[in-house]
């Protein structure tokens, strides 16, 4: 492979103009191809085969009317007031015109259907109290009529029952001053699309009356987040200027900079193409451009670094940059090669669209490694040596004393306390998905969850879709008793405020009810109440669970399932890469080791900021709640890839002092030293681009920036360059020991290309006077 770089990046100097231009067409082509074929994104989480798709399912092929999707639109009072009857009439028209709209089946006027529960509880006790007085002479009714009279009774006791359940559920606040109208979609929840909520949106927003102020809940309201936004453009900035500090020059500081933009232009715009034959969750493209702006402007600056060096040295031009290519290029392709089948074996959770963000994110770091290799050598021949600055310091001595064996210990010992400590959060970790509570403050969808909470009670944002299977099918008087039955069973169960029938399908086998749990959707009681459900045996039927609260929860739960999976996995590879890498048994456990205890240092971190709410008017969460249910998993595939960069960078410097016959902890402060200040830079950028998206208006984004700039830094700062060296240290000579027969069979595997080098004698030219090495 490094002789293969080698030629690669020679004839991209020599070919710079056409390798510039071919990759000027290639991302003309990526980007001709999304306007082309791209689709549209989408807000919600899915995963077909849980228990709520199968009752969804079941729902659309028997009883189509109560399958659509559906939200929840606002109206209150500007001024807290109650609406007055003008106010009631004109959002009873605006709702009327809304269900008029393409894509919406049906809306619900809160003011109508409370007063129509107030007319009907009117006319069920009147006529409860007519069939009373019929009765109290019941001996001396004919039998006939006393039959008849017991069944009246009989159904308005049902009545009662029914209207009791449903009344339960307000539609208007006590105080009068709000009230929750529901938009029913044609399509299912999923299948909505973008326009029809825009239009929902855009036309009652343009209709509502004055004095009257309208919020939307988050099924209606859920956009694509911004790609890049404010604080993404200065996590840029932080990384422009950590460049700038480290290469002493503008022209070199911009050039990673620009190749990762190249990288993550071709690289989300191609993978924004199948938008349009998958269904892609809109926070995919932004996963795409973290990776590709961060390993994209770590990536070129490895081999930029390695070049600078070598032109310092004396190297010709074009040989220094076929030998950067071949022995950093060579690290970069391996240590891209890690991150891609990190993030690949996210196909094998079976969770669809964890695999597409896993493949899009692979994608992209893909492009990411061949800019590396092919673009970065044809801009290096353009710019020459104005890459070098004009007085630059000269790397420090090379040590010749290895560090305290005291010091390693207290490092050690220190370094694992810390780690251990910041993980200790993760032990309470809940796992869900993103509601109400937890967008923007100043956002219509947190504002239309606060009055549904303050006025409603918590549960009314996030309601349950109960369907019963009947044994056998039951209609009229006996298919409302059963209703009345079933409901009333469902009422009993804890943690339920309140069951309204919604009606039965056509052929009387199925019924649903809408069931109102005592506290949010994301509430432990929630989930549990779903698992009750469930479980409750109801004679003569079967219960299933629906909605977006129950899907949401089923999710979570089938995320956590395989995140042990999926762990298992990566440490696999990590132990199969890191024994072939560095011909060692326990480099890779304690490389290996140190994955997983910056792992769980940054789920602790999550957990205490996300779900805790520690510091959280820093980080912008306002309402605390569960973690992103497929961020842990997102991570480990992720944080494995980046820990594997810098463990490939530091300890190959230190395999390879001790090679050339350094002493074994001499060599661990030698390639400690040597590697440093570049992992260092490239930690600093990865955190800085990463961090940017803390900032993002969507809480998806927030919790996923932090998460991996966390977990760069706990890696990168806490385990590679403290913990590594000082256990490396300790273990001595013993920590490149390996099995003789292990040896035979494992390949050579030169990845810093040191039988490069040897092959490749350079020729070297004057350097600049002034010219001197900056590492």
């Amino acid at each position: 492979m490094a002789e293969l770089l080698y030629r690669v990046g020679r004839f991209s100097a020599r070919r710079a103009w056409l390798v510039l231009i071919s990759w000027v067409v290639i991302l003309g082509i990526s980007v001709g191809a999304y306007l082309a074929f791209g689709g549209t994104l989408s807000s919600q989480v899915t995963i077909p085969g849980t228990p709520t798709a199968k009752v969804t399912d079941q729902l659309a092929q028997r009883f189509p009317s109560a399958s659509g999707g559906s939200g929840t639109i606002v109206f209150h009072t500007a001024d807290g007031s109650t609406f007055t009857e003008e106010q009631q009439a004109a959002v009873g028209a605006l709702l009327k015109t809304t269900g008029e709209l393409d894509g919406v089946a049906a809306t619900t006027d809160p003011f109508v259907t409370q007063a129509q529960l107030t007319e009907q509880a009117a006319q069920l006790s009147s006529g409860r109290q007519q069939v009373e007085a019929a009765l109290q002479n019941r001996d001396a009714l004919p039998e006939a009529q006393r039959k008849e009279l017991d069944a009246r009774a009989s159904a308005i006791e049902v009545g009662r029952r029914l209207l009791d359940m449903s009344a339960k559920i307000r539609l208007v606040s006590e105080d009068g001053t709000t009230a929750v109208a529901s938009i029913v979609f044609d399509e299912a929840q999923m299948d909505v699309t973008p326009e029809t909520k825009e239009g929902v949106v855009d036309h009652v927003t343009a209709g509502v009356p004055a004095g009257v102020e309208a919020d939307f809940s988050n099924e209606i309201t859920q956009s694509v987040p911004q790609v890049l936004g404010i604080g993404e453009v200065a996590g840029l900035v932080v990384a422009a200027i950590t460049l700038l500090v480290m290469l002493g020059t503008i022209i070199a500081a911009a050039l990673p900079i620009v190749t990762a933009l190249v990288g993550v232009g071709v690289g989300v715009t191609a993978s924004l193409a199948m938008s349009g034959a998958v269904d892609m969750l809109s926070i995919t493209p932004v996963l795409g451009v973290m990776l590709g702006l961060a390993v994209g402007i770590d990536y070129c600056l490895f081999i930029l670094n390695r070049h600078r060096r070598q032109l310092l040295d004396g190297v010709d031009l074009h040989e220094s940059i076929a030998l950067a290519n071949g022995t950093s290029g060579n690290a970069v392709v391996f240590a891209g090669s890690t991150v891609l089948v990190a993030l690949l074996a996210l196909n094998v959770t079976g969770i669809g669209f964890l695999g597409l963000m896993g493949t899009v994110g692979a994608i992209c770091v893909a492009v990411a490694v061949i800019i590396a290799v092919t673009l970065t050598p044809a801009l290096l021949a353009l710019l020459g040596t104005r890459i070098l600055p004009r007085r630059a310091r000269r790397s420090g001595a090379v040590p010749t004393e290895p560090m305290s064996t005291r010091r390693a210990l207290l490092t050690a010992v220190a370094g694992l306390a810390v780690l251990i400590v910041l993980a200790i959060p993760a032990l309470s970790m809940r796992l869900g998905l993103p509601d109400g509570s937890s967008e923007a403050e100043d956002s219509t969808q947190y504002q239309a969850y606060m009055l549904i909470e303050e006025k409603f009670g918590a549960g009314v944002n996030g309601p349950l879709l109960v369907v019963a299977s009947l044994a056998a099918p039951v209609s009229g008087d006996l298919g409302l008793a059963e209703q009345a039955r079933i409901g009333g069973q469902i009422l009993a169960v804890d943690n339920v405020t309140a069951v309204a029938p919604i009606g039965q399908s056509t052929d009387n086998q199925l019924i649903a009810f809408q069931v109102v749990p005592a506290e949010g959707p994301n509430s432990s009681s929630t989930g549990q109440l779903v698992r009750d459900l469930r479980d409750l045996t109801v004679p003569g039927a079967t219960l299933g669970v629906a909605g977006s609260a129950s899907g949401n929860i089923d999710i979570s739960e089938q995320l956590s399932d395989v995140l042990p999976i999926y762990l298992g996995v990566v440490i696999g590879l990590s132990l199969l890469i890191l024994i072939l890498v560095f011909r060692s048994i326990l480099v890779p456990l304690t490389a290996t080791l140190g994955f997983v205890l910056s792992l769980f240092a940054t789920f602790g971190g999550i957990t205490a900021i996300f779900q805790w709410g520690w510091l959280g008017g820093l980080f912008g969460v306002h309402d605390p709640g569960p973690v992103l249910s497929f961020l842990p998993t997102i991570l480990i595939g992720i944080l494995f890839g980046l820990a594997m960069d810098y463990q490939l960078f530091l300890v190959s410097g230190m395999r390879e002092a001790y090679a050339h016959g350094a002493p074994a902890r001499l060599a661990v402060r030698q390639g400690l030293h040597a590697g440093r200040t570049v992992v260092t830079a490239a930690a600093i950028i990865m955190i800085s681009v990463f961090g940017g998206f803390i900032f993002s208006h969507t809480t998806m984004i927030r919790s996923l920036g932090f998460g991996l700039a966390f977990g760069v830094l706990a890696d990168a700062f806490l385990v590679r360059m403290l913990v590594i060296p000082a256990v490396m240290h300790l273990l001595g000579k013993s920590a490149w020991w390996i099995p003789r027969w292990l040896d035979r069979i494992l390949p050579d595997v030169d990845v810093e290309g040191a039988a490069l080098e040897r092959s490749h004698p350079v020729t070297h030219s004057a350097p600049a006077p002034e010219a001197v090495g900056a590492s």
